[in-house]
């Protein structure tokens, strides 16, 4: 894995080019460690999980025990070893970022690859990846990731993608909602830039207030919905990226946290 930062982006590559990014400690271990300092770093505004290679992530590294692994992962959501976490951990850690997280995405997206598409708040892949989840065809379920895809598909899309483990591309990946959206392999990078661009514009609290909220508020009933987003309004309201936002949009300036 490599780690880098420019002009208020992080960028998490994954180069486990011998396994083709495949899940396993080592890759486990160097997503979290990315997280965690992506998080840690006041200027670091988003982060963008990309990768090298023909594969974004190809599954279970099943030659070097991945399934052993995955299982023992599942038994625990916090690893005992340092430097070290668990499938459940990493998503986690891609939810809860209270920076946006992008994936990049330009080829093969199996298994555990499809749980980081759908955890990541903005997935954008070129036209020619293809997703699967094949884990019924090794006597698996995709139960971890379920986690992670189950809010973003039809129960019908979700039944024939979990059952079948057929492959499909890009495009139909995004038309139920795996990703964000597919375009084409000259595009990618210019779709990423462009939404990380975007991301940036906006204010790193107000950021992950919107992202919580979209998390939050679907499991809420009503009253406890309007009680929660009316208290958080009226919080976000006084703060000083408002103060700071609002003033700068009066005077047509561009507003404090946007990297120069």
């Amino acid at each position: 894995m490599s780690y880098s930062t420019s002009a208020g982006v992080a960028t998490i590559t994954l180069d486990h080019l011998g396994s083709r990014n495949a899940i396993s400690r080592a890759l486990l271990g160097d997503i979290g460690d990315g997280m965690a300092r992506a998080v840690a770093d006041p200027s670091v505004r988003v982060v963008v999980l990309t990768h090298t290679g023909p594969a974004f992530c190809a599954g279970a590294d099943l030659d070097a025990g991945g399934v052993d692994r995955a299982v023992a992962h599942s038994r625990g959501r916090a690893s005992t070893e340092a430097g070290i976490y668990d499938m459940a951990a990493v998503l986690d850690a891609i939810m809860d970022s209270p920076k946006p997280v992008v994936a990049r995405i330009a080829g093969l997206c199996a298994g555990g690859g499809v749980g980081l598409a759908a955890a990541a708040d903005v997935s954008i892949a070129a036209e020619g990846a293809h997703f699967v989840l094949s884990e019924v065809r090794l006597g698996m379920a995709p139960a971890i990731i379920s986690v992670v895809c189950l809010p973003k598909l039809r129960r019908g899309d979700a039944l024939e993608l979990f059952l079948t483990g057929e492959r499909i591309g890009a495009t139909r990946a995004a038309a139920v909602g795996l990703i964000s959206r597919a375009v084409p392999p000259a595009d990618l990078d210019a779709s990423v830039d462009t939404i990380v661009q975007s991301l940036i514009a906006g204010a790193p609290g107000a950021l992950g207030a919107a992202k919580s909220l979209v998390y939050d508020v679907p499991g809420m009933e009503r009253a406890d919905a309007f009680a929660a987003t009316i208290r958080l309004t009226a919080s976000l309201s006084v703060g000083e990226e408002a103060r700071a936002g609002m003033a700068a949009f009066t005077r047509g300036e561009t507003p404090p946290w946007v990297p120069q």
